[in-house]
């Protein structure tokens, strides 16, 4: 797989949910060449994950009745059936990826960084790999958030540890402190909540109370609220209504200043869940950004800066729409794929199965409709 005459119809770069899905959307295209390029492992996102991490989303096996498991990147597979489990682990997820691969016998380079991505006179692209050059004529980016934690913004930032970060979930006796109370945040803190910690969470916007409206995307999903019940009723849960304004050393341990005035004392680095950003990596400059920061993209998920980039994954945008769980992304999977093989003149029909199924959403004013009860 390396620059030649005849170069590669699509290039995946990334091998977690979004990469392979989409080139299981793709391999559907009659007559596409395409492979998957990936840094380290299959699913080496999640084989990174801190042990204790597990999915929010549910994964259940109802693929024969019309319900494709939430969890699950192509509808005639499960997690849930391959895993045995509703809320997989990182490895477990990262084990069913794998079992996906092999299943569908899908083409990946593994253990291979993408160094640049250049633009050709001729609109397609070279990609600059540690095992040499690809050529292809489009490329997804799939590389997932993961790699790009965002750290407090705040003073002394640099002195808290992030959420993804495998010291987070070690045990801590005493008093934790926990900056950000979106789903991250809430999570860490039951964690250690249920290992005996008394737990403070820290975010000025009170996301605990942002109702109960059907989008986890912005509110606590289900079983956090369910959580988050369990851990206040322990009375060793503290829900704090105010910013992050200074972490400090204090002896053996840290002070993290509040907006407040009030002053946090902690045996341990205060943990940052302040979530990711949108980890584009060597494709970052093929992007323009909206006011927001995230990617700006056109209405078929493609840079609007260089035609034949496309995005996969949970930093997408559209409007005030958020894809950033698999059940949302894995949408746009097919929408991509047909879109790249009408461009080059490819049989797409065998998309419309992904489409039965649920998982090709073309029209984008039909998500985020609210639940009426």
């Amino acid at each position: 797989m390396t620059s030649s005459p005849h170069p590669l119809d699509s290039l995946v770069i990334g091998a977690g949910p979004a990469g392979i899905g989409t080139a299981l959307a793709l391999d559907a295209v009659d007559g596409l060449a395409h492979s998957i390029v990936e840094r380290s492992a299959i699913g080496q996102t999640f084989l990174d994950w801190p042990r204790e991490q597990t999915f929010l989303t549910p994964s259940f096996t109802g693929n024969g009745f019309g319900a494709t498991d939430l969890n699950a990147v192509h509808h005639r597979t499960s997690p849930a059936f391959s895993l045995a489990t509703d809320y997989p682990t990182g490895a477990q997820y990262a084990a069913y990826l794998r079992g996906v691969v092999k299943a569908f016998d899908l083409p990946v380079l593994r253990d291979t960084d993408v160094e640049d991505v250049t633009p050709a006179v001729d609109g397609s692209y070279e990609v600059s790999t540690s095992s040499g050059p690809i050529h292809a004529r489009t490329v997804v980016w799939a590389g997932g958030e993961f790699s790009d934690p965002t750290p407090p913004r705040v003073a002394g930032g640099a002195l808290a540890v992030h959420s993804s970060e495998r010291d987070a979930w070690e045990s801590r006796p005493g008093e934790v402190v926990v900056i950000g109370g979106y789903e991250s945040g809430i999570d860490i803190a039951c964690h250690h909540v249920e290992r005996g910690s008394c737990v403070t969470v820290v975010d000025g916007e009170a996301p605990w109370d942002a109702g109960h409206g059907s989008d986890p995307s912005f509110n606590l999903a289900p079983r956090s609220r369910m959580r988050l019940k369990s851990a206040l009723a322990t009375g060793r849960l503290t829900l704090t209504e105010a910013h992050a304004a200074r972490i400090k050393p204090d002896g053996d341990g840290f002070i993290l200043l509040l907006s407040t005035g009030q002053r946090l004392s902690t045996p341990h680095r205060p943990i940052a869940a302040t979530g990711f950003g949108s980890g584009l990596g060597p494709v970052s400059a093929l992007f323009a950004r909206r006011m927001d920061g995230w990617p700006e993209l056109t209405k078929d998920d493609e840079s609007t800066i260089a035609p034949g980039l496309f995005l996969a994954g949970p930093a997408m945008r559209h409007g005030g729409l958020k894809f950033c769980f698999v059940y949302k992304f894995r949408q746009r999977f097919a929408h991509v794929a047909n879109v790249i093989g009408t461009r080059l003149g490819k049989d797409c029909s065998a998309l419309e199965e992904w489409r039965e199924q649920g998982m090709l959403t073309d029209d984008l004013s039909c998500c985020g409709v609210e639940c009426a009860c």
